[in-house]
């Protein structure tokens, strides 16, 4: 969605230099690269966090990241901002921390947490 988006605020950017409104085209402008720069890392770092038998993988800016499941610590953790929850999934491992929402995951955090716990048992089982 974000690549819609993007374009279309392209073609918007486009319609106002051509139409000779230079502030409307630089906002316009400044509004497309955002959404493009939100668009490619959305794009490239997907899928955020896979899993399997031998543990996690999370993919972060700074690279790929694997935990074994012996190292891995999973948690949800709720927090209350501007009146509102928001639940994050946090997976830590000695001095690291990745955090995980909603968006990130694709999917609610307590269900990828009740998979990721049975990933866990029967690996270690």
């Amino acid at each position: 969605m974000a690549w819609v988006i993007t374009l279309f605020l392209l073609a918007g950017a486009a319609w106002l230099a051509f139409g000779g409104d230079a502030g409307g085209t630089l906002l316009t402008g400044m509004a497309m690269l955002s959404t493009g720069a939100l668009a490619l890392h959305g794009t490239l770092l997907r899928p955020r966090l896979a899993a399997g038998s031998e543990g996690i993988l999370a993919r972060t800016v700074g690279g790929a990241h694997r935990y074994s499941w012996t190292e891995a610590r999973l948690r949800l953790r709720t927090t209350r901002r501007l009146g509102r929850d928001s639940l994050t999934l946090e997976v830590e491992s000695g001095e690291h921390l990745l955090v995980f929402g909603r968006i990130d995951l694709g999917e609610d955090p307590r269900d990828v947490l009740d998979v990721l716990t049975a990933l866990k048992g029967q690996a270690l089982s």
